[in-house]
């Protein structure tokens, strides 16, 4: 008993070293030298971050992809091409989630950083494109820390758009960034904690009762916060995302 209580107290010291001291594991984001070849022919590159571990394609990020695809459309009436680029901020496996859990910690530090010089790289690459960084909750958090991280020389053809920000995270003031909480409706932006407690206890058996009526639901996609849900017919969210967009885009052609 005594060997055991000693290997116990052995492994839990072996992984606070790790996770203190570990090497920091961010994935190969390839897309970014496919672009060199992809984004000739597009005005605008949009970068993608999903909320959570930040590891979800675009394919499946269905609580955002629609809002990427509506901006893209607002774009093109506008006469601008955009290529969209997914950003994977943790790998998909243990040590990529000790390591993905020990930069969200660190305030996104090491991937925001790593993002911005990537940046970096494309806007002196293509100085005459646009790029528009755009996140949900984590994303919307990992997207400001980036945009704090970017060379002020390239700056003012960079922004952000951000949804439903965590209230522990102290949001930038700056006229590229767009902040949206549904217009102070979202419990995890504003730090509703009386809400998202009760969240937390619903979401266990939501979670379970999804998996006896056949929804299959993730644990992640069980927790239902009250007002984190973005969508762009909502007059907090489309609206306010073109009224944006507008002063900073000057239309190209009209759309007919």
């Amino acid at each position: 008993m005594k060997k055991i209580k000693q290997l116990t107290l052995v492994l839990v010291l072996l992984g606070s070293l790790f996770f203190l001291f570990g090497p920091e594991i961010i994935p190969e984001n390839l897309q970014f030298q496919e672009i060199l070849n992809s984004a000739t022919n597009n005005d605008v590159i949009i970068i993608f971050n999903s909320g959570g571990w930040g590891n979800t394609p675009l394919e499946k990020a269905k609580d955002f992809t629609p809002i990427i695809k509506e901006i893209q459309e607002t774009l093109e009436g506008w006469g601008y091409n955009s290529l969209v680029i997914p950003y994977t901020r943790t790998k998909d496996d243990l040590l990529g989630k000790v390591a993905g859990t020990k930069d969200f910690l660190n305030s996104f530090n090491s991937s925001s950083e790593n993002l911005a010089e990537k940046v970096d790289f494309l806007t002196e690459n293509f100085p005459n494109k646009k790029i528009i960084m755009t996140g949900l909750s984590n994303g919307a958090t990992f997207a400001e820390e980036t945009m704090e991280k970017v060379s002020t020389k390239t700056r003012n053809s960079v922004y952000t758009i951000a949804a439903g920000v965590p209230f522990w995270h102290d949001n930038s003031e700056s006229e590229n960034i767009l902040l949206l909480d549904n217009n102070g409706k979202d419990a995890l932006s504003k730090g509703k904690l009386k809400l998202l407690a009760l969240t937390l206890i619903k979401t266990p058996f939501k979670w379970i009762s999804s998996k006896v009526n056949g929804q299959n639901l993730t644990f992640s996609q069980a927790i239902q916060v009250p007002g984190h849900q973005y969508f762009w017919e909502s007059s907090e969210v489309g609206p306010q995302i073109v009224s944006f967009l507008e002063n900073k885009f000057t239309p190209l052609e009209k759309s007919f």
